[in-house]
């Protein structure tokens, strides 16, 4: 070994053991990996920041604005209430999304069925009342799997065709991928819905400020218009679409004032006053197709991107304590609605309209974002954490679809690359204002793209200090004294080893001929061999830093670096048990 290809293996093996320990944060720790490798050589000065411009900063900073987009539009919701109503339990809710993102994978790219599909993971954990660690890792690990499934599905199945065609003149075909990877794919899930619990319940490690504020009982006024789902619906179907995180206070009927009982038909301009969580509200309200309080206020050619809806804190100074909403006349003074009001410790039964304001009311205010500063600072009103809600914003159901489905057909098809494609997505996301503008920084995760940035020339010193050539050197020694499934497991093994820190198409590159060349040196078939670097190349269950995917669900999820290894570990020996006799008898080597 060389004194460049030593310190390589020694900055790698020290980064490892510093993201185990976990006592620093992922991203300060592959920053200063970084700097030690460059200090010591090993990664070029010129190469220290080429990770900036890597493909796979771009693909996961996008995947993480269209699948914002998505989970924004509302259709998620819509969908999951229409086709799986009664799936309330953490079992039935795990395996319909580890199934779904599997078969997605095996026809589009697995980031791609793995972002479409997060946001219904957000919402099926906040229905069980589980956490979405619970959720995120053993899809991203199903993605994986689903991948395997088909030629197409994931880059090195692309590669290791490409390396069959080169060596023998017939490249693999779409569906030679398919009999290992649907067994795989089955004993994978079924292992992962059996043993998730494996992975801790997390929070997300870096909440913003915004997440940590929490306001549980806002009380908002809808009313039941010609065109709401609810109409000559009982009241229970209503508060269903706020999955138990809505109750209602009073229904208004013309002048009289019905108790809301579960089976209270809703009658045309019914008024109704809804307590709990603005998300929930809004849930209720887009999903039921109810009018909240206040005049519509994208007329006038206001663009509805400009219309925003945002938390303030009356405070002691303002000119609102003691006034009504009815008194002030907001709506048509001002050009602001006051859509929902929380006092804490208390249960709000009146309208908003008549509901004297006090100093420590959280309201609920929507207007233009260009006059909104001014109000905040003629009515003394704090914004709580700078923080905008959804609540009364207009949100476009099918366009993030459409962008999405667009990327992917454009990727299967070959008309642009993955990160060219997927950045035109979340760039379509704003175009066609599915996110706003002040929302696409929040939904980019920057310490999870800093620290992509980071291990990328640090992983390549493998690569260009010939550390990837040593180890195949070693490889090649030691398959030549084995049987050929010990040869099959080694080449398996070494592939899944290795991604991590070569990507999983340069392991392929790397790993392909040399499975290929000991395969006929051996006397045997090269298939099974390049299958099997294909396969461990696919499978890295093992950091968030080895495949997209686990990077993806990283920072959501609120994983630790050793929460990996925990499910992973276990997974990859399944795996790796499995793959050996179905390759041998699906590709025999003799």
């Amino acid at each position: 070994m060389t004194t460049q290809q030593i310190l390589a293996f020694a900055v790698i093996a020290a980064m490892m053991t510093v993201f185990i320990w976990d006592r620093f944060r992922y991203d300060v720790v592959a920053c200063c990996a970084l700097v030690l490798a460059v200090a010591l050589g090993v990664v070029p000065v010129d190469r220290a920041f080429s990770g900036f411009s890597d493909d796979i900063v771009i693909i996961v900073g996008s995947a993480l604005v269209v699948s914002a987009g998505v989970a924004r539009s509302g259709i998620v919701d819509t969908a999951i209430k229409k086709f799986f109503p009664n799936l309330n339990t953490l079992h039935t809710q795990l395996a319909l999304l580890m199934i779904v993102v599997a078969v997605l994978s095996a026809f589009i790219k697995n980031i791609g069925a793995l972002a479409i599909m997060m946001p219904v993971a957000f919402q099926f954990a906040k229905k069980s009342g589980a956490s979405p660690s619970k959720y995120l890792m053993p899809m991203a690990f199903s993605a994986l799997l689903g991948g395997l499934m088909t030629q197409i599905g994931t880059s090195p199945n692309i590669v290791v065709s490409r390396i069959r065609e080169e060596i023998t003149g017939t490249a693999f075909t779409m569906f030679d991928f398919t009999p290992m990877g649907v067994i795989l794919a089955i004993v994978g899930i079924t292992f992962l819905l059996f043993f998730h619990w494996l992975v801790p319940s997390r929070t997300k490690q870096h909440n913003s400020l915004e997440e940590a504020v929490e306001i549980s009982n806002y009380t908002s006024e809808v009313t039941v218009g010609p065109q709401s789902t609810v109409l000559e619906r009982p009241i229970s179907e209503l508060l269903k679409l706020g999955d138990g995180e809505v109750i209602a206070v009073a229904v208004l009927r013309g002048p009289s004032r019905r108790t809301p009982l579960p089976d209270l038909v809703l009658r045309e301009n019914d008024v109704v006053l809804l307590e709990g969580p603005s998300a929930a509200l809004d849930r209720v309200v887009s999903a039921g197709k109810l009018q909240l309080s206040g005049k519509p206020l994208d007329g006038k050619g206001k663009a509805d991107a400009d219309i925003i809806s945002i938390e303030a804190i009356i405070s002691q100074e303002s000119p609102l304590r003691g006034l009504s909403a009815k008194e002030l006349a907001l709506s048509y003074t001002r050009g602001v609605n006051l859509l929902a009001i929380s006092r804490h410790g208390e249960r709000l039964k009146q309208r908003l309209g008549s509901l004297t304001l006090m100093a420590g009311d959280v309201l609920v205010l929507q207007g233009s974002r260009k006059i909104m500063p001014g109000i905040m600072q003629d009515f003394a009103l704090l914004p709580l954490a700078q923080r905008e809600v959804l609540l009364g914003t207009r949100r476009r159901a099918v366009i993030p679809l459409i962008i999405l489905a667009l990327a992917m057909a454009a990727t299967a098809l070959g008309l642009a690359p993955v990160p060219v494609a997927f950045f035109a997505a979340a760039l379509g996301m704003v175009v066609f204002r599915a996110i706003p503008l002040a929302d696409i920084y929040k939904s980019v995760d920057g310490p999870i793209l800093v620290m992509l940035a980071a291990l990328i020339p640090v992983s390549d010193s493998l690569r260009t200090t010939g550390g990837s050539e040593l180890i195949a050197g070693w490889l090649g020694n030691a398959a030549a004294m084995l049987p050929a499934w010990g040869a099959l497991a080694l080449i398996l093994i070494t592939a899944m080893a290795v991604t991590p820190f070569l990507n999983n198409a340069a392991t392929v590159l790397v790993m392909g001929p040399i499975a290929a060349s000991f395969a006929t040196n051996l006397g045997f078939k090269p298939e099974a061999f390049l299958m099997a670097v294909a396969i461990g190349a696919g499978c890295d269950f093992l950091t968030p830093v080895g495949h997209q995917c686990n990077t993806l669900v990283f920072g959501p999820g609120g994983y630790k670096f050793s929460d990996y290894p925990r499910l992973g570990l276990p997974l990859s020996l399944l795996i790796i048990i499995v793959s050996i006799p179905a390759l041998l008898y699906i590709w025999p080597v003799g």
